[in-house]
């Protein structure tokens, strides 16, 4: 039987292909455009910010690992978002295999270099919501660059 935290992992990657195909829209100029009122700059690095903090809150602290995180500029069009995604699927993959029946133990993490505590599910919870934030900061900067965006939402 699939787990409640699979499936919804699966809701999430339907969305982010949905922007995603959206992304593969624009001029690749414009995917790469830094705009300074939006915090990451441009959408290529928002794109790359969500990524990364998959790596470090599933990779880095839940699973131990250790992480090489990507840079904005090592990500230069929508195919190689795609290619990074892959690669945090798998850890989200790994990461729900190795929790699935402690999910709501306690683990040690490390926040602005301060011990912590928090369970898997809170984890898995935070990457996601943080995503979907960024996800509309995505849209909402394509519609600044003159574009219309599309439903993203897992009820579309």
């Amino acid at each position: 039987m699939e787990s409640v935290m699979s499936l919804q992992y699966s809701w999430v990657r339907g969305s982010r292909e949905v922007l995603l195909r959206y992304c593969d829209s624009l001029s690749a100029a414009d995917f790469c455009k830094e705009n300074s009122s939006f915090g990451r700059g441009s959408i290529r690095n928002l794109l790359v910010h969500i990524a990364n903090t998959y790596e470090f809150w599933i990779g880095q602290q839940a699973l131990q690992k250790e992480m090489v995180f990507t840079s904005y500029d090592a990500v230069r069009n929508v195919e190689e978002t795609r290619k990074l995604f892959y690669e945090v699927d798998k850890l989200v993959e790994e990461f729900i295999a190795h929790f699935s029946r402690s999910y709501l133990t306690n683990l040690k993490v490390s926040i602005n270099q301060e011990s912590a505590k928090a369970n898997p599910l809170k984890l898995f919870t935070h990457v996601i919501t943080h995503e979907y934030h960024h996800k509309g900061q995505v849209l909402s900067l394509s519609r600044h660059l003159g574009y219309t965006p599309v439903n993203t939402d897992i009820m579309r």
